[in-house]
């Protein structure tokens, strides 16, 4: 089958696409898939470096998160509800390839009828890690301000959504002003600012009418300078360090201004609190049902020879959104080979 696999630890620009890779084997409580789209995260340029917390043994094939169908003549293992055929989306090691082992339990979900394979790919981390940070975490509440950095990005546009569907008012903030007219357009942020310019957060005081945000929500490394205008008893959710670097924070200005800084990190979940996931997806594919969220997806989709270029697009801030890759159209049959 076509995958991209890593043998060693390099830049994933050194990437190839092969088309002899051996097909996964389902083990255990595992089910294998039938890879119709995947999706791009941050974490995979890092972990194909060598760079990430999450280091399977070589050879391994890249990518985290999948759409597609449970395959024929996959095991399905006792008590698993899924069968041959049925559209699921997901989380696993190996999604940059035509087939992906996958454990059912924790790792995946049925695929709403309202959505595409290409709308699917995206869903399993960013949505929960936001609602998560966002419910769980921050509660945030009806009314309150929140600051959203780099809202514009995977788990940032994410976040624009699910605060505006909690009844906050939302200020998104990015680096320029296309990815700003985004998260209006597409995330509906009632407020923009760009933290590229000098003194952004006089801008953030004069919309909260000198208070500042009850909630700060930072994927990339830029809580210490949120914290010029965070409020009274503010809470600042860590999601991530895409600008590269570790934070490290004023404690200073925590203390005097009676801050929580929280952290998420959902990966922890399938092993700390399991319950948790299955409540977090049950009202997040409601609220898909609904309508009154919506996947947004990167407006170039990719093929799945061009992953390497789309994940030096994302390591050079240049995408939106949640950047897809096309693997196969759904009615694309195998031709046995004479």
């Amino acid at each position: 089958m076509r995958a991209y696999v890593v043998n060693k630890w390099d830049h994933p620009s050194q990437l190839k696409l092969v088309d002899d890779a051996p097909e996964p084997q389902a083990a255990g409580d595992e089910i294998v898939v039938d890879v119709y789209s995947s999706a791009l995260n941050y974490f995979d340029i890092l972990q194909a470096q060598g760079k990430y917390q999450i280091k399977p043994p070589f050879p391994f094939t890249l990518g985290a998160e999948f759409a597609g169908k449970v395959a024929k003549g996959s095991p399905i293992p006792k008590g698993c509800p899924y069968k041959p055929g049925d559209r699921v989306f997901g989380q696993a090691q190996g999604c940059f390839a035509d087939k992906v082992a996958v454990k059912w339990q924790l790792h995946v979900n049925r695929l709403p009828d309202n959505l595409t394979f290409d709308q699917g790919a995206g869903l399993q981390i960013t949505w929960p890690t936001s609602y998560e940070a966002l419910v769980g975490r921050a509660e945030l509440k009806p009314g309150e301000f929140i600051l959203i950095n780099a809202a514009a990005g995977g788990v940032g546009i994410v976040a624009v959504q699910l605060a505006k569907a909690l009844g906050a008012t939302v200020i998104a903030a990015a680096g320029s002003q296309s990815k700003l007219d985004i998260c209006k357009t597409y995330g509906g942020a009632d407020y923009t600012v760009n933290y590229t310019e000098k003194d952004w957060q006089k801008q953030v005081l004069q919309i909260t009418s000198g208070k500042g945000v009850d909630v700060v929500y930072d994927p990339v490394g830029r809580i210490a300078e949120s914290l010029k205008c965070i409020a009274f008893k503010g809470r600042a959710i860590v999601v991530g360090f895409a600008a590269g670097e570790i934070e490290k924070l004023p404690l200073n200005i925590v203390l005097l201004k009676n801050i929580s800084v929280i952290g998420i990190h959902w990966g922890l979940y399938a092993s700390k609190e399991p319950s948790r996931i299955s409540t977090v997806w049950e009202e997040l594919l409601r609220l898909f049902a609904s309508g009154r969220i919506k996947p947004i997806i990167y407006d170039k989709i990719l093929s799945l020879n061009e992953v390497t270029v789309g994940l030096d697009a994302l390591e050079r801030r240049q995408t939106w959104g949640k950047v897809v890759v096309h693997v196969k159209d759904e009615e694309q049959r195998t031709v046995a080979k004479l």
